[in-house]
């Protein structure tokens, strides 16, 4: 496939981690024995991508020394957030370090493996093609890890659209294609559920469930689990 811009979102406190998080930046913890980022940097350069922005800003200074050590040979450029932008204003930001006009976004705290790799590759092919936003999303059965009692999102003939009680549970599963488009005449700190809830209303969000299982390292618990 196409090389394609990557953000790895890695400004969060990590708060649902209660101590593990006290001295640690929740990116640079282990899962399995492998370190969450250097497990999303490893999937996402295998599969094609040439260019990795990463925001930080708790404990950036631990995150910039391990990339520094670790990732001094790849593409890899430290975006330091004086003050949290939120998830939407932090990937605005990032925009102004790229040329490209089409990036992908994750979440630094998604543990990807080798069965996932086929089906994000289906997912990224033609990503500049992508208009304004598309998702990718897992189903309950698949998703892993800490997740909400009620579903994310719903689909219906591609197109994304909110969750109701009668609908299946489909979950965000951290990762989405962006334009730079979207982000136009937004304030500086917002956070991406803002511009999902626009995009839904015009539904202009597409969606793709991804078969495979994923699994979200997002608190204590999660971590703990095999």
């Amino acid at each position: 496939m196409k090389s394609f811009t990557l953000i790895i979102l890695c400004a969060g406190f990590g708060s649902r981690m209660l101590n593990l998080t006290s001295n640690t930046p929740k990116p640079l913890l282990k899962y399995k024995n492998k370190i969450l980022l250097k497990n999303t940097i490893d999937f996402f350069t295998n599969i094609g991508c040439d260019e990795i922005l990463i925001n930080t800003h708790y404990l950036h200074n631990k995150i910039k020394k391990y990339l520094d050590k670790n990732f001094k040979d790849y593409p890899i450029q430290i975006i330091y957030e004086k003050s949290i932008l939120g998830t939407g204003g932090g990937v605005k930001n990032i925009f102004k370090h790229t040329n490209r006009k089409k990036i992908c976004v994750v979440n630094s705290d998604i543990f990807w493996t080798k069965k996932n790799k086929p089906y994000i590759k289906y997912f990224l092919n033609n990503y500049q093609d992508v208009s304004h936003c598309k998702i990718l999303l897992s189903k309950d059965i698949n998703f892993l890890g800490l997740k909400k009692e009620n579903g994310d999102f719903n689909l219906k003939r591609n197109v994304v659209t909110n969750w109701k009680s009668k609908n299946e549970k489909l979950y965000y599963s951290g990762l989405q294609i962006v334009s730079k488009n979207i982000f136009n005449n937004r304030k500086k700190i917002f956070t991406m559920n803002e511009i999902w809830t626009k995009l839904i209303k015009k539904k202009q969000i597409k969606g793709y469930v991804i078969p495979s299982k994923i699994r979200h390292i997002g608190d204590k618990k999660s971590i703990l689990e095999n």
